[in-house]
């Protein structure tokens, strides 16, 4: 994403004139009494992007895009946010208009108004505006710092300049509107001490972090996170259509990935014709970059050593529930302890590898097992084994004896190697729903898919960790690359299917990479991923990225795995290709009603509100008018939604 520039107000481009409801607002259009706001600001976009010719569009983009640390819980609802406030505040430094600003008003629009607050939309957004960024930013600081600024109300833009802000005056929550760029709008304005609008931009997260805005969002390769465009390759900045090394040059001087690709068949048919795996044309394009052979291994490592981190996290914390009003229990401790302690039958096996102590050492790091008392080791002795036995209550069964059709007795199964990938998942999201450190994957929401089916390779199946990490990294990003050009990987736009779908596509992808599938095979992993997750929904009870989540990722990885398997047992046969799939996900997507796509108007979040005494209690501790059980009517067309409350009686 090319950064737009903000202007001032005496920097006018009519070609680029910015979009408001009303040329000169009133007073009142602004909570607090602010003075009348010269609305004729514009999005001033620098010479090199209107340079740019228009052109045939390929999908590359960096893996290092698609993958990128950040905070949970939501990649499009606080990882986007915060760089966009970033981003606002660096223009604003840039343009010296800093030290004028007396007030900010922030105006969230669509999905990020109805469930932003439960997925930490404000924090981001504030944290952003101060100069924070998701990937460095202290995440154990987030809760005191928000605290902070609510209590003072005063907000440290860019970490230098000191405003007053209230959050009740100073951010409106437009969840009755949608701009037509996406439903993740929102819009900054700042204002000097006299009233008059110095300064406005609109900015949409369009999913897996990215942001833009009304310029950059013709080209989709443009949608880069960076916020520093001076520190970006040139390559990045522009793109062509080209098929050869070398082919072409853009205006400026900065050449285009090596190896282009818009579709599964092109990536194909680049794999055939130069004799190279998919993790190896996404390798060389990466090169092109700017980036050295070097410089790629070690931020593929840096991506997987967060990932493993964030499962360590997940599986060790002290914290037994996660936060928000639906007080949920953390699992992923109590299953991992449980796996460890060979609590299912058959797990004292020597043969079953440790999570602590892998077959072979790992440059990468392994992460090890929560720190408990009296544990000297995973496998469990004779004596432990019979003490355990002893304690043990005879399980009962359920059922009539006398009857000719016998109950079945209780018994546990035994799959060691699918327990832990399902623990895996479920840590990561757990740590992400409670807004720790977190890879995008390609978004925060699915999270826990892709960390856990590839530490499932790295513990069960590799004799070459760094080697399949790369692999699987690499390829997998080749298809979120797909699912991205061709379709979304947004929920607010495409429901879950785009989020926990796509992300079981690209692990069904890596995985199958990883076990020496073909590329076509990989690719057909990819298309049963993606086509057992279709019309998949999104509607998180409470907006919180928590039920049905974390339990979503642990099935999705499982669905991952299987479908490598089925794709490298099919020998070469299929109906349908990945490309037909992305489309019919696009085609869903667009078909796919509003109250699914990440706005808990619906669906799971509609029947977890039995009554109206609880709604009530969501609509007024939440500030959103999104439940419909307090009978919601919902009217939306393609540019907006209407929404009309009938209040209950209470």
């Amino acid at each position: 994403m090319l950064r737009s520039t903000v202007a001032a107000t005496r920097l006018l481009r009519s070609s680029h004139s910015f979009r408001h409801p009303a040329a000169k607002p009133s007073r009142s259009a602004w909570p607090g009494n602010v003075s009348p706001c010269r609305f004729e600001s514009t999005v001033a976009v620098r010479e090199e992007v209107d340079a740019v010719p228009p052109g045939p569009q390929h999908a590359v983009i960096s893996t290092f895009d698609l993958f990128s640390i950040g905070v949970g819980p939501s990649s499009s609802h606080t990882v986007g946010p915060m760089r966009a406030g970033r981003i606002f505040i660096t223009d604003l430094q840039e343009l010296g208009l800093l030290e004028k600003v007396k007030t900010v008003k922030i105006t969230l629009y669509g999905s990020l108004a109805a469930t932003g607050k439960g997925h930490h939309t404000p924090q981001a957004i504030l944290l952003g505006l101060e100069g924070s960024d998701p990937e460095t930013i202290d995440t154990g600081t987030i809760p005191s710092r928000y605290a902070t600024i609510q209590e003072n109300k005063t907000l440290l833009l860019g970490g230098q300049h000191m405003i007053t802000y209230d959050m009740d005056r100073d951010m409106l929550w437009r969840f009755d509107q949608v701009l037509k760029t996406h439903p993740n709008g929102m819009r900054f304005s700042v204002f000097d001490e006299s009233g008059d609008l110095l300064a406005t931009n609109e900015y949409f997260s369009v999913g897996g972090g990215f942001v833009v805005n009304e310029k950059t969002k013709v080209d989709e390769n443009l949608f880069y996170k960076g916020v520093d465009k001076s520190a970006v390759h040139g390559a990045r900045l522009h793109q062509s259509h080209i098929s050869e090394p070398g082919d072409a040059e853009r205006a400026g001087g900065a050449s285009g990935p090596p190896y282009p690709f818009t579709t599964g068949e092109s990536l194909l048919a680049l794999t055939r014709k130069h004799n190279m795996t998919i993790a190896q044309i996404v390798f060389d394009n990466e090169m092109s970059f700017g980036l050295s052979e070097d410089d790629i291994h070690d931020k593929l490592m840096r991506i997987w050593m967060v990932m493993d981190d964030c499962i360590r996290s997940g599986v060790g914390t002290a914290e037994t529930t996660l936060p928000g009003r639906l007080g949920l229990r953390r699992r992923a401790p109590m299953l991992y302890r449980r796996l460890m302690r060979g609590f299912y039958p058959g797990l004292a096996s020597p043969h079953v590898p440790s999570i602590d102590a892998p077959q072979q050492p790992m440059s990468a790091g392994s992460i090890e097992g929560p720190a408990e008392e009296g544990r000297a080791s995973t496998i469990a002795s004779p004596s432990e084994g019979k003490r355990r036995s002893s304690k043990k209550s005879v399980a009962r069964v359920v059922g009539a004896f006398d009857h000719p059709m016998l109950p079945m007795p209780p018994r546990k199964t035994v799959i060691p190697a699918m327990d832990f990938l399902s623990c895996y998942a479920i840590a990561v999201n757990e740590v992400n729903a409670g807004g720790g450190r977190i890879v995008t994957s390609p978004t925060n929401g699915a999270a826990g898919v892709i960390p856990a089916v590839l530490k499932y390779i790295v513990e069960f199946v590799s004799d070459d960790p760094e080697k399949n990490i790369q692999t699987f990294l690499l390829t997998a990003a080749a298809v979120g690359m797909l699912f991205k050009r061709g379709s979304t990987i947004s929920a607010a736009e495409g429901g879950c299917q785009a989020e926990v779908g796509v992300a079981c596509s690209m692990a069904a992808a890596g995985f199958a990479a990883c076990m020496g599938a073909t590329p076509e095979t990989v690719l057909q992993a990819a298309e049963i991923g993606i086509e057992h997750n279709l019309g998949l929904t999104c509607d998180p009870i409470d907006g919180l990225v928590q039920v049905p989540c974390i339990e979503r990722n642990s099935l999705g990885a499982v669905k991952a795995i299987t479908a490598a398997q089925l794709s490298m047992a099919s020998d070469g046969v299929y109906s349908v290709t990945l490309d037909e799939a992305i489309e019919a996900m696009r085609v869903t997507a667009a078909d796919m009603s509003v109250k699914y796509k990440e706005t808990s108007l619906s669906g799971l979040a509609g029947d977890h509100c039995k009554d109206s005494t609880d709604c009530a209690g969501l609509l007024i501790d939440s500030s959103f008018v999104y439940l419909i059980r307090c009978s919601v009517r919902l009217y939306c067309d393609f540019e907006s939604i209407i929404v009309v409350v009938e209040r209950p009686s209470f």
